[in-house]
């Protein structure tokens, strides 16, 4: 080990005069980490583009709503699978971006930084130590020259004085005067000569210690900055392959995930398909009969007769000629088609029909559930007059009253076509084919805009089937029940109701109706009961202030277990009402 560092001394003691190209290197250095650093810049904008264009490309050739019929043919499904792959895999070339701007990009843009401070520090340590001993340098000629000086002075006075003692004429008193002269002028070379030979000894040491000790240990720190730089450069490189590397499993599986929607086509499967989608229910036609146009020849030839023969024949070809069409070349209507699906074949009469019926079912459904979670509401609001007014939700329940009376009549409608197509009507005694959302009011008594619940009948296969004296009336409003009735929201006045969530604002919100409550931009709240399709989420900010926000408002992150604890208190909350 000692013997690297000689080593290593020797090998920076070579470079003790070449300070100046050692500071325009470690320049050039920085300069190729920071050129370095801009290449891979450049290179995660490129990943970001390339995976925007496939993100876009995805997008632009994912199914319509109106396209949502290809789903069911196993070519469509693994285009559509490919679709999402791609997707995925342009998540990928994202990954790489993050990576290369986490890891190397900022990386080196701190190092850079921290390398630069450090390099003009040694610098500036080297600098100083070349100004002192140049000081020193400066300073041991200024004594030199001095010495020199005091001597040829000392010289001058002590020939002076030979010269004045040689000389006859001279007085006694100019000889003494001369002889001071030159004793004084070489006490004081004396004395520049010791002052010259003790700074020399200063000056060599400061020297030696600089070109041996100083310079030395400040170019050892330069070199091991360099190395550090040139080590880091190396990392960068690595890393530069390795968050390649990383994502290749990745996307491998995406590619597995492409191979395997390939495979998964079926084309006997696709081609049922097609025949179940547009068969049309035509029984093919009989035979053609033979039409016999000489049986007036063997008539008696008359006027009579041939004028009523040409007549019948007329009659019967105009006839035939009318009623006779091959049904495979049945043209289509080019206007508007009827409601009923009438202008298609009786299959696929009967399947618009039936997809028609559960569209409907399902919108029976969402304003009944909405009208639920009204009438709890109002429920609410009758038990807590603070918390709003009961009377504002009745506009709304009229609505969706309405709502629900005309979509019932629709239903029935379709139905009824329904039921022609299958070669019957419908008949209240036989068990319904099909789903049907008509809803028996609760006690026989017809549905209000207060009611909170309705009595169901279940049919054999599932569905709602509609009692005979189911009808749409109006009802006076409800009127809150006494503490004993044994209501549950009795409890919610008792002990509150726990959370189920938290929530966060999306936007800012007012809350000028009774019964909401203003949330700030931002404000995270517990949520203690969920939107029933009304399009309301009742919140708590804490144990005094809690109210109604609208969903849209707010996004809502629910606990698997009060999701899951939550869905079974409404439905025992409805079949206890």
């Amino acid at each position: 080990m000692d013997a690297i560092k000689g080593e290593t001394l020797l090998k920076v003691q070579q470079l003790r005069d070449q300070f100046d190209n050692l500071e325009k290197h470690t320049q050039w250095g920085i300069d190729f980490v920071e050129k370095y650093t801009k290449f891979v810049k450049e290179r995660t904008e490129i990943e970001l583009n390339y995976a925007r264009q496939i993100r876009n490309l995805s997008k632009k050739y994912q199914p319509k709503k109106k396209e949502e019929d290809e789903n069911k043919y196993t070519w469509c499904r693994a285009f559509h699978s490919t679709l999402n792959e791609l997707n995925d895999y342009a998540g990928q070339h994202e990954v790489i971006a993050e990576n290369m701007t986490s890891q190397i990009i900022a990386d080196l843009t701190r190092y850079t930084q921290e390398i630069k401070t450090e390099r003009k520090s040694h610098f500036h340590d080297g600098r100083k130590a070349q100004q002192q001993i140049e000081a020193s340098w400066k300073q041991l000629e200024s004594c030199k020259r001095k010495f020199e000086r005091d001597c040829k002075e000392a010289d001058r006075a002590q020939q002076y004085f030979e010269k004045m003692d040689a000389d006859i004429n001279v007085t006694k008193a100019d000889v003494e005067k001369a002889r001071q002269q030159a004793q004084m002028r070489h006490q004081m070379a004396s004395d520049s000569k010791n002052e010259y030979s003790s700074y020399l000894q200063k000056f060599n040491q400061e020297q030696n210690e600089h070109y041996y000790t100083i310079i030395p240990n400040i170019f050892q720190k330069i070199q091991a900055m360099e190395e550090k730089r040139i080590e880091r450069m190396g990392e960068s490189l690595k890393t530069f392959a390795e968050v390649d590397r990383q994502i290749l499993p990745i996307i491998g599986k995406c590619l597995d995930g492409m191979t395997q929607a390939a495979e998964s086509i079926e084309p006997k499967n696709d081609s049922s398909q097609v025949i179940e989608s547009y068969k049309s229910g035509f029984e093919p036609p009989g035979d053609v009969e033979f039409e016999d146009y000489g049986q007036a020849m063997k008539r008696t030839v008359s006027e009579t007769s041939l004028n009523n023969s040409r007549s019948d024949n007329k009659a019967e070809r105009s006839s035939k000629g009318k009623t006779k069409t091959l049904w495979p070349f049945i043209k289509k209507n080019k206007g508007s088609n009827p409601e009923d699906f009438s202008h298609l074949p009786p299959e696929q009469r009967r399947k618009k029909l039936q997809a028609k019926i559960d569209d409907i079912n399902k919108d029976i459904q969402k304003e009944m559930d909405q009208r639920d979670a009204l009438t709890k509401m109002k429920e609410v609001y009758i038990k807590n007059p603070q918390m709003g007014d009961p009377n504002s939700v009745d506009p709304r329940l009229g609505e969706i009253a309405q709502n629900i009376e005309k979509l019932q009549a629709e239903a029935q409608k379709f139905e009824g076509w329904l039921a022609e197509v299958e070669g019957r009507m419908p008949v209240k005694s036989d068990p319904p084919r099909r789903t049907s959302v008509l809803y028996e009011t609760q006690n026989s008594t017809p549905p209000t805009n207060n009611n909170c619940a309705q009595d169901r009948e279940s049919s054999p296969d599932g569905s709602y089937t509609e009692e005979p004296s189911s009808e749409v009336q109006s009802k006076p409003e409800v009127q809150p029940e006494p503490a004993e009735s044994g209501d549950e929201f009795d409890d919610a006045d008792e002990e509150m109701l726990p959370t189920i969530g938290t929530c966060k604002a999306l936007y800012p919100f007012e809350g000028h109706n009774e019964g909401t409550i203003a949330v700030a931009e931002g404000e995270l709240l517990y949520v203690i009961e969920e939107d029933k399709g009304d399009g309301w989420t009742r919140v708590r900010r804490n144990e005094e202030e809690e109210g109604y926000v609208p969903t849209s408002y707010v996004e809502v992150f629910l606990d698997s277990n009060a999701k899951e604890l939550f869905s079974w208190r409404r439905v025992y909350l409805s079949e206890d009402s």
